[in-house]
């Protein structure tokens, strides 16, 4: 063991002066731990610096541990044997059977009538069954009409006209006032199957219904499982169902099962709005749990453009809910792998087990009866390894937060109030003259070594040497994630971005080793510069105490902002203050000992295996993502920040190592080489970002419309016309993989906003144009559709309050467009839509999505216009633009020969969903 760190670094003043001697004929060994010192107090023992190599494999097996375990209890689907009240092998038949018929977008015959009928066959088999017990079972098929406006990206307003909606009511059979509601939808998105969005909810829900009515104890509340036909188009059914049937208004709470990803765990991750009971309910019955709080706070921050069904429960039937969704694998959801076979039975087994439990505990519930009256704040509430989940009120976890933030506080004042140990290091130099006259005969850099002694050990320079260390990590921070913002930049320029696509460690092993060597770096120069190169066991401690800070300040101020997400930061202060204070005595006596540091290690165990839980589900969600999140947002800064985000938290209390350890270029150079070999792959592109291995497909979403645009004038007259094959890549990679596979798609045909037609003169699905602004269009040949949109304007009429009043009918496929562009100076008033009031989206004009299921009638609208006062030179004549977009997305209507063509060259590591639409402008 070596001697203690201001021994060692005067040891070339001469063999004396390393001998020398206090008082007492003692050795001095300068290094109490921290600013405690007392001056009167010799100790008698080395205080140990970690060797550079344990040090590294000690932190390495530490978050390699971590990691595994939290794979270990992801993987670990159902624990323990069922109880064989929720069959998973019948709901799997379920599921196999809805899921054979295809795709089931809305209006198809597959949706309307094939997936229907299947699923009022099983329900009438249960009800015929179960009619001899003690509940009754009611099935009511709805077709719903009607409109509302919400601001999903900026601005969206939906139409829907007869979507269809099974709802079934099982009860008592006395009857029932209260109503439990759980909530499945079975139509899909074009080109998918959907088998875990969202057909094996459904098919969960079909068992768990059987489950219920078999029951021999009659329940105390009813409980309504709706079967909605249209939450893809925009959360059509859902709306359908609570602001118009019946039923709705006896609705106390609703479970939503939902996916965005394929099988694995159900999360749970919404709740409420407050109604903390709810989330009581989950903890206490739900047999495999699985909840955060986080990613309820993140989903409904909006970072995540996406929605579910959950919305329109809590904003349009005021009641509250649980939303639960599968998350894992996200990058096969919406796109033809999603199939039946791609879900484990354990995974179907696991949810049944869960909402069986938590709808026959609530329905036994008295809170039921009376939700609002429990409607008081929200919860906290997150599982360990879908262990156990912990669960309290957020005004409980308030106190918590500020009682743990009063403790740290506590214990960095009174080290802050600690006396110094001046008297020491002055008897030490009067002691030895040797030790004194070397000190002085040496040159700035020893003198600057004492310098950072003295400061370290000197009364009432704490706080300044914190505040300094603060703002030493803080700069490391910034440093950091600036230079690895810089390679991600690099990465971006050469072509390469999403090469982690499918090669997820390869940006861990990039961006991660650039982060966590250049943060070692900074410190190891602020150790040698800085503090002169002395490694003192002082430093370590005042970097723990850094790390312990800047946490606290992240719990106050989440918790200062009233969100539950601060019992993060409440962990990763309170069990590292705890470990550190029962370790103080180890620590102080010999220091940096290998039993200090896995205690400490150890300490450290559950905030950091919860953390990095919590990591895992951010890439999780996030990296799929990048794959359907537009051109425009740079896919290489997003997982460069998170990727630098995850290693800054992670190594916060690990910081302290650095300054003790001898050394740190052995770490620093296997970190470079790491990241220069990665670099050096990048950059020759032997990443590619897509497979299309059938067992882990890792595809490119391309979307394809053969469409023909027409323009009318202002009197009605073709301006112009033109048909082709519409492309829009929905990565930031755009066409550049695709063009070696199909040349004439490249950079020629790229086309250009035209601001002067609605949503720039295409015909868009959804309003997300400012999310992929690069599209490419191939000329081909003139659409046919068997079934064309006929659009007519049936009245135009002035107001008495000074407006323009136009009527139009519209008749069409199952699914259209509407784009409304007033002209400058010109503003609609209002509308048939929704509230009455017109909604704009994000780029100024207005979106209408419309959809029909079966025998739907002529779509008549109108709305207001206030004409400019003084009509635009530069613009488009008249006031208003109009455009209607048909979009066919089945039938014989549903692909061209030209499409087809196009699609049988695409490589196999491409999604293209494709369809055929036209897009129609007026002017008026």
């Amino acid at each position: 063991m070596e001697s203690d760190t201001t021994v060692r670094r005067i040891k070339p003043l001469g063999s004396q002066l390393y001998a020398a001697q206090d008082h007492d004929g003692t050795r001095n060994r300068c290094g109490d731990n921290g600013y405690s010192g007392d001056p009167k107090r010799k100790p008698e023992v080395s205080l140990y610096l970690l060797r550079e190599g344990l040090a590294a494999c000690l932190v390495s097996v530490f978050i390699l541990v971590l990691w595994g375990l939290v794979h270990l209890s992801l993987q670990q689907l159902v624990v323990g044997e069922p109880t064989g009240e929720f069959n998973a092998e019948r709901a799997r038949r379920h599921l196999e059977q809805i899921t054979s018929v295809g795709p089931r977008p809305v209006g198809s015959q597959e949706n309307e009538v094939l997936t229907v009928g299947y699923l009022l066959e099983q329900i009438e088999i249960i009800r015929v069954k179960t009619a001899a017990g003690p509940h009754q079972l009611t099935v009511d098929v709805q077709r719903p009409t009607g409109s509302f406006s919400i601001d999903f990206l900026g601005g969206f307003t939906s139409f829907y006209d007869h979507v269809t909606n099974i709802a079934v009511r099982l009860e008592p059979k006395g009857g029932s006032q209260h109503l439990m509601l759980a909530n499945c939808h079975f139509d899909t998105v074009a080109n998918s199957p959907g088998a875990s969005d969202d057909a094996v909810s459904c098919a969960v829900m079909l068992e768990v219904l059987h489950s219920l009515a078999n029951l021999s104890t009659p329940l105390h509340h009813g409980v309504i499982f709706l079967f909605n036909g249209a939450e893809e188009n925009i959360l059509q059914a859902s709306h359908g169902f609570i602001t118009q049937h019946p039923w709705a208004k006896q609705v106390r709470a609703f479970i939503n099962l939902e996916a965005a990803g394929v099988g694995g765990k159900e999360v749970v991750f919404q709740t409420g709005p407050e109604n903390p009971w709810l989330v009581q309910a989950y903890v206490h019955a739900a047999k495999h749990p699985f909840a955060s709080v986080v990613g309820q706070e993140v989903f409904q921050s909006g970072v995540i453009p996406s929605d579910t069904d959950f919305r329109i429960y809590r904003d349009f039937g005021n009641i509250p809910g649980i939303d639960l969704a599968f998350i894992e694998n996200g990058f096969i959801y919406h796109t033809k792998y999603d199939t039946a076979n791609r879900i484990l039975t354990d995974s179907i087994q696991r949810a049944g087990d869960n909402i069986l439990a938590v709808l026959k505990h609530l329905m036994m519930s008295e809170k039921l009866a009376d939700s609002s009256q429990y409607r008081h704040g929200n919860m906290v509430f997150f599982d360990l390894l879908g262990v156990v989940v912990v669960a309290y009120p957020a005004r409980v976890g308030t106190i918590l937060n500020y009682m743990v933030a009063i403790a740290t506080f506590v214990y960095l004042a009174k080290k802050a109030s600690l006396p110094g140990n001046r008297e020491r290091k002055t008897n030490i130099i009067k002691a030895n003259p040797i030790l004194g006259s070397g000190l002085r005969s040496q040159g700035s850099g020893l003198r600057s070594q004492v310098v950072v002694l003295k400061s370290l050990e000197k009364s009432g320079r704490y706080v300044r040497d914190l505040a300094y260390a603060t703002g030493v990590a803080l700069l490391s921070w910034f440093v950091t994630l600036l230079s690895v913002l810089i390679v991600a930049l690099l990465v971006t320029l050469m072509d390469r971005s999403m090469f982690w696509y499918t090669h997820f460690y390869a940006s861990i092993c990039l961006y991660g080793a650039a982060a966590t060597g250049k943060m070692i770096l900074i410190h190891t120069l602020a150790k040698n510069l800085y503090y002169g190169g002395v490694r003192l066991v002082e430093l370590g401690d005042l970097y723990f105490d850094v790390s312990l800070l800047l946490w606290c300040c992240s719990l106050v101020w989440l918790t200062q902002q009233g969100l539950c997400s601060a019992y993060v930061p409440m962990l990763m202060v309170a069990f590292p203050l705890a470990t550190r204070l029962l370790l103080a005595k180890e620590f102080k006596h010999k220091g940096a000992s290998l039993k200090y540091c896995v205690l400490y290690l150890l300490g450290l165990g559950l905030p950091y295996v919860h953390f990095m839980f919590l990591i895992w589900v951010v890439f999780e969600i996030f990296t799929p993502i990048m794959g359907r999140s537009g051109t425009e947002i740079p896919p290489e800064v997003v997982m460069a920040t998170l990727v630098t985000l995850a290693t800054i938290f992670l190594s916060s209390f690990f910081l302290h190592f650095i300054y003790l350890v001898r050394g740190t270029k052995w770490i620093l150079a296997g970190l470079g080489s790491v990241f220069l070999i990665v670099f050096l792959l990048v950059s020759a592109g032997l990443f590619f970002p897509y497979s299309g291995n059938p067992d882990s497909p890792r595809p490119k979403r391309v979307f394809l419309q053969h469409t023909t645009r027409t323009f009318h004038n202002l009197q009605g007259q073709v301006e112009s016309q033109d048909s082709g094959l519409w492309i829009n890549s929905f990565d930031f990679t755009g066409i550049q993989h695709i063009t070696p596979h199909i040349p004439e798609i490249n950079d020629s045909i790229r086309t250009r906003c035209r601001e002067d037609r609605p949503f720039c003169g295409y015909p868009w699905f959804l309003p997300v144009k400012f999310l992929s602004r690069k599209n490419w269009y191939l000329p081909a040949a003139e659409v046919s559709p068997t079934s064309p949109v006929e659009f007519r304007l049936l009245s135009k009429e002035e107001t008495s309050w000074g407006t323009v009043k136009m009527t139009f009918s519209v008749k069409g496929p199952s699914h259209l467009s509407l784009y409304l562009m007033p002209h400058r100076g010109a503003s609609l008033s209002t509308w048939s839509f929704g509230d009455g009031t017109p909604q704009f989206d994000l780029s100024g004009e207005y979106f209408i999505f419309y959809s029909h299921g079966l025998n739907a009638p002529t779509w008549t609208f109108w709305f207001e216009i206030q004409p400019p006062r003084e009509p635009d030179p530069a613009g488009p004549e008249g006031m208003i633009s109009v455009a209607i977009s048909s979009h066919y997305f089945f039938g014989e209507d549903w692909r061209t020969a030209q499409l087809e063509e196009i699609l049988g060259r695409f490589p196999t590591w491409a999604f293209p969903s494709s369809w055929v639409s036209t897009y129609d402008m007026y002017r008026y």
